[in-house]
């Protein structure tokens, strides 16, 4: 068998998404091969060479046509398309003046499945019809095709088809073999229809690819009754809950693909019966539990990928039994290596993903005899000592991941001697010393990512001379030195991070003119911003706060009209500001805070900053985001690097902006300056902001009451000027503030109530405002009377009215209780008569009472 080498082709998308294609090379061998010769012809064995080739192939061609019914069929689904979409051309020769649909483009025709090897009849048997049209198309526009019976091979992948799999006509091909409908946007579930054991479903398929589409809901166990598939592929869609313990029925499955969806629950244990698997593919999944141990049996194994899970257990060592095994990617898991077993592969691995495995210790001395590793990733474990000097001199790795690890020492020179590294990540180690001089002989490096280590001294000028470097992330270190690299200014250097150091001298700006994130913040850089800055035209993120820098403003800044991110916090800018930095059209984040600057806000500056007037539904920057990708015979591997985060005021402290979200936030920080006069009117039209800080600066006046038109704002910092007057009742309208900050002002009046605003109760953001009152303070406003006094007040009337009432009652009941006792003790009663006699005797006072 010929050795086989694999040469790297990149492409890129506007996330800087690369694919790299490995494919085998041809070689002749042997010694008798001979280059052709000219020989004469014979002329009449020309001509019965011309009949026989008249016979073979076009004679057929003249009596074989496919059936009227099947070319108007197709005839229709070419008009369903142009009905939709008028511009369509991709089938041109598709027409009605074409008698035999067979000479068609994209049709294959072939005898009819039930007929004997001598008919002469055709039918169309093959459909080729991927990636023809990227507008949204309706899933009934295939209606059309299944009238076409005879089909065997059917491929609408790569097409923007949504809508539902329509059951009835896809089980109305009987005779399909192969069906594509990946990489569309078909949603819901599949059909059960499909499945069914019966006359007229898809029993016959071998290959099914479903891969890349909305399809959600759980796998059938119907699945099952497929007992032919060799090639299953539902990746990349939103399937859930459990595996089908019924695909263990599909016993002459080769490949089955399951990868990024929401699968749980375990792996099926007998998964090891489907012995003639070669490719295992159930990463980016929610499946618990361990690997199975019948997985031994998959003895024909080449690819096996579970990471991206939440796979419990060691990592079996039989795993590396399999001597076909050439890709496994264990990565992502809760899965543990056990460090005391030794390992003895017999297998040849092309790639091993180990991240975040708990391994510890000094990188595996068993990887060293893995010598064809085209990618090995061990980043996110507990790896020290030193970089092995094998790694370094495996000849065909392209992709070597170690980050976030605790590895330390110098880096070897013989590592970039390679010619083959694409990718080297070394972030977040402990490495230091010098950067080798001959960095840049690395002449295929695509990523170069050596943050977060203790690397000290100048960069090597070398590194310039890598002219496929797209990323290279040098932050958080000790390098230091004032001459930077000179890259060639047609190169392809699109990130360059050198954040976080100790570089001193001018602003360098000898960088590529495509670069588009240009990070020096954090170190010693001095002197005025270089004018030639603006040759870099295609930035979009510049940071260079945390330094000396001193100049004015300058006005060529508004030649990199494409920025959107400026950055130049903690400096000592002076002057004021240019009120033609408004051209940068595109800037939705603008931190110009901790400077010298003066003079008032530009009404020109803010009148054009239409970057932050209005975000963009589903915004993606191109700053934010790396994808590389390298694929293999059975999956592409996938890498992302994401950029450092973007630091800001944010709501009173520091915080960082995740690549994530970097694109979600539009900020506006003028803060801690020396800006006076009034807040212009106009920053009320910069609707997308969501934070506006204009504190610490001696801006005057009054608030302007169009900063409530900021509908997305959630903080507002005015705090440390002199504004006076109220605070707008309109702020009730920012229904998204979250802080408000007014603090140390000369503010007057009641603070709005309603909204938002009834939340903004903090005292110490409106402190030292002597005129302002209102509940969230607890200072009541002039001539306010609180409800809670009047129903107090109104309590106080009615319980002296009713005290009123209980004293009239109770001297009452007391004098007629005085007397009843008066009358019980004998007071008013006559004593009784000695005798008869004194019975009828008066008291003179009584007779004259009786007369009257």
């Amino acid at each position: 068998m010929p050795t086989q080498h694999y040469f790297p082709s990149l492409s890129f998308s506007h996330e800087i998404l690369c694919f790299i294609y490995i494919h085998p090379s041809i070689h002749f061998q042997g010694s008798n091969y001979k280059p052709p010769t000219m020989v004469m012809a014979n002329p009449s064995l020309l001509l019965q060479s011309i009949f026989i080739l008249f016979i073979i192939f076009l004679l057929p061609c003249l009596s074989w046509s496919c059936p009227e019914y099947q070319k108007q069929a197709l005839l229709h689904f070419k008009s369903s398309i142009l009905a939709i979409n008028s511009s369509f051309h991709n089938l041109d020769s598709w027409n009605s003046s074409s008698s035999n649909c067979c000479l068609w483009d994209k049709v294959t025709c072939g005898s009819p499945s039930n007929s004997n090897s001598a008919s002469t009849s055709s039918v169309v048997i093959e459909l080729h019809l991927f990636n023809l049209f990227a507008q949204l198309m309706p899933s009934n526009l295939l209606a059309p095709l299944f009238f076409i019976r005879s089909l065997r091979m059917l491929d609408i992948s790569q097409n923007s088809i949504n809508g539902q799999i329509p059951a009835l006509g896809f089980s109305n091909l009987s005779n399909l073999v192969h069906l594509d409908l990946s990489r569309n946007e078909f949603n819901g579930s599949i059909p059960p229809q499909l499945f069914h054991p019966r006359v007229g479903s898809l029993q016959g398929l071998r290959m099914l690819n479903l891969s890349s589409n909305l399809l959600s809901g759980e796998l059938l166990e119907e699945i099952g009754n497929l007992t032919k598939l060799q090639q299953l592929s539902l990746g990349s869609n939103k399937f859930s809950n459990a595996i089908p313990s019924s695909i263990l029925y599909l016993g002459e499955l080769e490949e089955i693909d399951l990868s990024n969806n929401t699968l749980s629950m375990e792996i099926p244990t007998h998964i090891g019966n489907l012995s003639t698997l070669s490719s295992l593919s159930l990463g980016n999944n929610k499946l618990t539990g361990g690997i199975p141990t019948s997985m031994q049996k998959l003895n024909k194994l080449n690819s096996l990928d579970l990471e991206g899970n939440m796979l419990t257990g060691e990592i079996p060592f039989w795993l590396f039994d399999f001597k076909e095994l050439k890709e496994l990617y264990l990565g992502g898991n809760s899965l543990t290596w056990n460090n005391k077993m030794k390992v003895v592969p017999k297998c040849s691995l092309l790639v091993l993903s180990l991240r975040s495995c708990g391994l510890h210790g000094e990188i595996p001395e068993w990887i060293s005899t893995q010598t064809n590793l085209s990618v090995l990733d061990l980043s996110k474990n507990q790896l020290h000592g030193p970089f092995p000097q094998w790694l370094a001199e495996i000849n065909l790795m392209f992709f070597l991941l170690l980050s976030h690890n605790k590895l330390s020492g110098s880096l070897p020179p013989t590592l970039f001697q390679s010619l083959d590294l694409l990718v080297l990540a070394l972030s977040h180690n402990n490495f230091s010393g010098e950067l080798p001089k001959n960095i840049g002989d690395a002449k295929s490096l695509f990523i170069l990512m050596l943050d977060g280590n203790n690397f000290s001294g100048p960069i090597p000028q070398s590194i310039s001379q890598i002219s496929n470097l797209r990323i290279l992330d040098l932050s958080c270190n000790r390098l230091s030195g004032n001459i930077f690299p000179v890259f060639d200014p047609q190169g392809n250097l699109w990130y360059a991070n050198f954040s976080s150091n100790q570089f001193s001298g001018e602003v360098p700006t000898t960088f590529p003119l495509n670069i588009r994130t240009l990070a020096l913040e954090g170190n010693k850089f001095s002197g005025a911003l270089p004018s030639n800055l603006t040759k870099l035209r295609n930035l979009r993120r510049l940071e260079l706060q945390d330094n000396n820098i001193s100049s004015e403003l300058p006005n060529s800044l508004l030649q990199i009209s494409y920025l959107e991110v400026l950055n130049l916090r903690n400096n000592s800018l002076k002057g004021s500001i240019p009120k033609t930095l408004s051209n940068l059209q595109n800037l939705r984040i603008l931190d110009l805070s901790s400077n010298n600057l003066t003079g008032e806000i530009p009404i020109e500056f803010v009148n054009n900053l239409t970057g932050m007037m209005e975000a963009p539904p589903n915004r993606t920057s191109q700053t934010s985001r790396f994808v590389v990708a390298i694929s293999f015979p059975s999956k592409f591997f996938i890498t992302e690097f994401e950029v450092n985060e973007l630091i800001v005021n944010w709501k009173k402290s520091k915080q960082g902006l995740s690549s994530h979200n970097i694109d979600m936030y539009f900020l506006l920080d003028l803060s801690n300056n020396q800006l006076s006069s009034e807040i212009p009117t106009s920053l009320g039209a910069l609707k997308a902001l969501k934070m506006l800080n204009l504190s610490y600066n001696k801006l005057s006046g009054k608030i302007p009451a169009s900063l409530s038109d900021l509908q997305n704002v959630e903080g507002l910092d005015l705090s440390y000027n002199k504004l006076s007057g109220p605070i707008p009742t309109t702020f009730t309208k920012l229904q998204q503030l979250t802080t408000l900050d007014v603090s140390n002002n000369k503010l007057t009046g009641r603070i709005p109530i309603g909204g938002q605003m009834n939340t903004m109760a903090y005292s110490n953001f409106y402190a030292n405002n002597s005129g302002l009152c209102g509940f969230q303070i607890r200072v009541p406003c002039p001539g306010d009377r609180p409800p809670a006094q009047k129903l107090q007040d109104h309590d106080n009337k009615e319980e002296s009215w009713i005290l009123l009432e209980a004293m009239g009652i109770g001297y009452l009941l007391s004098f007629l209780l005085t007397i009843g006792i008066i009358f019980l003790a004998g007071y008013f009663n006559p004593s009784p008569p000695s005798n008869s006699r004194r019975r009828h005797r008066h008291h003179p006072h009584q007779l004259i009472r009786q007369r009257i």
